[in-house]
C-alpha cells in the first residue's frame, strides 16, 4: 500500500525550556561525595578541630557543584525531535526515535521522558542518552496501541549534567501532537495473497468466456456455432454482411458497500481487542482487496444514527479515506438502530450492490433487529457476517464435571442453536449468512467476496 507513507505522523522538534522555578538540582555524586565528608565525624568527636575539615570538604564540593552547574548548557542550548517511521495501527508496534541535539561547548548526559499516554504505551518510556558539544544523538522506543482514533501526546521533559555529574538542570521540551491510531494495517498487508487470487480469477473471466460469466459488454466478434441468438448485434451483422456476437467480461467497478454495527454487542471483547476492532480490522483488508479488483467500496458504520458514510469510490485516495474513517470508528454503550441504516443505504443505493454487514446477534427470545434489517436489502446481495464467540463454543462443546456445568453447557449450546436457525432462516430469503470466528474474520470475509466475484452472483 503505498499510500501508507502518508498515514505517518509528522515530526515534531522544539527547543528545550527551563523547568521550575529554579530548573536546577543536585546530581548523584555530589551527593556521594557529600556522604564522603561524614567520614570525619568520627575522628571529629576526639578534636573539633577535625569538623571544621569536613565543613571544609564540604565547601569545597559545593563550590564544585556551582562551577559544574555554570558550565552546564543552558536549556535553549537543547533541542528534541519526535520521529515516527511508520503509521501508528492498532495492537502493532510502532518505533519512535527521540533526538536530543546539542548546541553548545559542553557535552550533555541527559535522561528523557517522553508523555506517551496509555494508549499508546503503558508506561512512559525513559531514555538515557550522551551528546557531545554540537553534535545529537537518537534513541528509540516503542509503542503499541490498544486503541483506535486520535489520540494527544504530549511534551518531553530533560534532566541533563556536565562531565563532573554533580549539577543538573530540568527542562521541559514542548512536543504536544495529535496522533490518529489507524486499524491493523499489518493485517491488511498479509491479504496480499487474496489479490493474487482475485487477479487470477479477472484472467480467467478474461481468457475463458463461459455462459453467464458476465453481462458487462467487452469486444465484438465473429459469430460461432453455439453462440446464443440473443448476444448477436444485428446492426454490426447489417453493416459487415456477416453474424457478429457480442462478447461480454466479468462485471468490473461494481460497488460494495462495508457496514459495520457499533452498537454495544460490538463492545465484547475477544482477547485484547474488541468484536468492533476485529470487524474494522477485516473491513480494511476486504476494502484493499475489493479496490483492487476494481471494484468500487462505500463505507457505513452506525450506532444510534449513522456515524461515518463514504460514499462508493475507487482508487488509493478513496482508499486513504477509508483508512482515516475506519480509525474513527468507536462502540457506543446503546444498541444500535439497523433498520435506520438499512433504509439509509436503500435511499443512497439505488443500483444493485454488494452489501457485506459485519454484526452480532443479540441473545433475546424475539427476531434480532439486525435480521430484520438484512432483510429489507432484497435489492442487494447482502454478505450477512456475525462475529462468533470462543468461549461459547468450547462452553458447549465441554465435558460437563457437574450439574453447575451442564446448565452452562445447556444454555451455550441452546444460544448457538438460536444463532443457526436465525443463520439459516436468513438463507433462506437470499442472504449469505455466515458466522467466523474473531481469529479467522479477515479470510473467511475476503474469501466469502471472492466467491461471489467468481460465481458472479452480483
Amino acid at each position: 500500500m503505498s499510500e501508507l507513507a502518508s498515514l505517518v505522523p509528522a515530526s515534531v522538534e522544539a527547543r528545550a525550556e527551563p523547568h521550575g522555578r529554579l530548573g536546577v538540582a543536585f546530581g548523584r555524586r555530589f551527593f556521594l561525595l557529600v556522604g564522603v565528608g561524614f567520614i570525619w565525624l568520627v575522628p571529629a568527636f576526639l578534636n573539633t578541630r577535625l569538623g571544621y575539615a569536613m565543613l571544609a570538604w564540604d565547601g569545597l564540593v559545593l563550590l564544585a557543584w556551582a562551577i559544574d552547574l555554570a558550565r552546564l548548557p543552558k536549556p535553549r542550548d537543547l533541542s528534541v525531535s519526535r520521529t515516527w517511521s511508520v503509521p501508528v495501527a492498532l495492537s502493532v508496534e510502532s518505533p519512535i526515535a527521540l533526538t536530543l541535539v546539542n548546541c553548545s561547548r559542553s557535552p550533555v548526559y541527559a535522561a528523557i521522558v517522553d508523555a506517551m499516554p496509555p494508549e499508546l504505551r503503558p508506561e512512559a518510556p525513559q531514555l538515557s542518552v550522551s551528546a557531545a558539544a554540537d553534535a545529537e544523538t537518537t534513541a528509540h522506543y516503542s509503542i503499541r496501541p490498544v486503541v483506535r482514533g486520535d489520540v494527544d501526546v504530549g511534551d518531553a521533559w530533560l534532566r541533563y549534567q556536565g562531565p563532573l555529574r554533580l549539577a543538573e538542570r530540568w527542562a521541559k521540551v514542548r512536543l504536544p501532537q495529535t496522533v490518529r491510531v489507524y486499524p491493523n494495517l499489518d493485517e491488511a498487508k498479509r491479504a496480499t495473497i487474496f489479490l493474487v487470487r482475485s487477479r487470477q480469477i479477472a484472467i480467467e473471466k478474461r481468457t475463458v468466456r463461459t455462459r453467464g460469466a458476465g453481462r458487462e459488454f467487452e469486444s465484438l466478434r465473429e459469430y460461432r456455432e453455439g453462440d446464443e441468438f440473443r448476444d448477436i448485434c444485428w446492426t454490426a451483422a447489417a453493416r459487415r454482411g456477416k453474424l457478429v456476437t457480442r462478447t461480454y467480461q466479468v462485471e468490473r467497478s461494481q460497488p460494495i458497500w462495508l457496514v459495520i454495527d457499533s452498537g454495544r454487542l460490538m463492545r465484547t471483547r475477544i482477547g485484547e481487542l474488541s468484536k468492533l476492532d476485529h470487524a474494522v480490522n477485516a473491513a480494511l483488508s476486504l476494502a484493499q482487496v475489493a479496490l483492487y479488483t476494481g471494484d468500487r467500496v462505500g463505507l457505513l458504520a452506525y450506532g444510534r444514527t449513522v456515524r461515518h458514510r463514504v460514499p462508493a469510490s475507487r482508487g488509493s485516495a478513496h482508499l486513504r479515506q477509508i483508512i482515516e474513517q475506519l480509525a474513527m470508528v468507536r462502540e457506543e454503550t446503546a444498541e444500535a438502530d439497523h433498520l435506520q441504516a438499512a433504509s439509509r443505504l436503500l435511499g443512497d443505493q439505488k443500483r444493485r450492490a454488494l452489501v457485506v454487514w459485519l454484526t452480532d446477534l443479540a441473545e433475546t427470545s424475539m427476531t434480532p433487529e439486525v435480521v430484520e434489517a438484512a432483510q429489507m436489502m432484497s435489492r442487494h446481495l447482502v454478505l450477512f457476517v456475525v462475529i462468533g464467540q470462543p468461549d461459547l463454543a468450547q462452553m458447549a462443546a465441554r465435558e460437563p464435571a457437574d450439574a453447575g456445568d451442564m446448565y452452562r453447557a445447556a444454555a451455550a449450546q441452546e444460544v448457538l442453536h438460536r444463532r443457526e436457525l436465525l443463520l439459516a432462516g436468513l438463507r433462506e430469503c437470499g442472504v449469505l449468512a455466515i458466522e467466523a470466528d474473531s481469529s479467522r474474520l479477515t479470510p473467511t470475509l475476503v474469501n466469502a467476496y471472492l466467491s461471489v466475484k467468481e460465481r458472479n452472483q452480483l
